[in-house]
């Protein structure tokens, strides 16, 4: 899908560590669009953790996501009624060695599952949290079938709400 971009910044190391921008707006908008990043979310959550698929009807989210520490499967969703890729999803492994983004633009809903023991990840919104107008749809959707690289052996960690979601389409 032409709209979900996977962005991979430059990083600058030496003997000291490393510097990266995580962030130019002038670079963002000639890959993505332009949008507004106006709030940042930060999740961590254990291996196993399966978060999502979860997107904003009344407000939709753009979602610029990275990993600062772990690894995850990151998935992006066409919930867009009426769009040639309505239903299709592409998913990214993200971490925090090969220091990818992934943009999911509005309209799309996203997830992510933690490979590694833990993982830390910073998604910049393009608008604000909307309770009122959330919806998600279950992650094990059979027309989605979504290839989610579980880990065997490891417990699937789910929220009741996500456990619980309606299976895609949701609406």
């Amino acid at each position: 899908m032409p709209e979900v971009k996977l962005l991979i910044p430059t990083r600058h190391r030496d003997e000291r560590g490393y510097f990266m921008e995580t962030l130019r707006q002038d670079e963002f908008e000639r890959h993505c669009g332009s949008y507004s990043l106006v709030q940042d979310n930060h999740s961590h959550s254990k291996q196993g953790t399966l978060r999502g698929l979860h997107c904003q009807v009344d407000k939709p989210q753009g979602k610029l996501v990275r990993v600062v520490s772990g690894a995850i499967f990151d998935v992006a969703v066409d919930a867009r009624r009426g769009s040639a890729s309505y239903g299709q999803w592409v998913g990214q492994i993200l971490s925090d060695e090969n220091d990818h983004q992934m943009w999911i633009p509005p309209g799309f809903a996203h997830g992510f599952y933690v490979l590694s023991g833990g993982a830390d990840v910073l998604y910049r919104c393009s608008d604000y949290y909307s309770p009122a107008g959330e919806c998600g749809f279950r992650w094990d959707s059979p027309v989605l079938a979504i290839n989610w690289p579980i880990l065997t052996g490891i417990p699937l960690l789910l929220s009741d709400k996500d456990a619980d979601a309606p299976l895609f389409p949701p609406f």
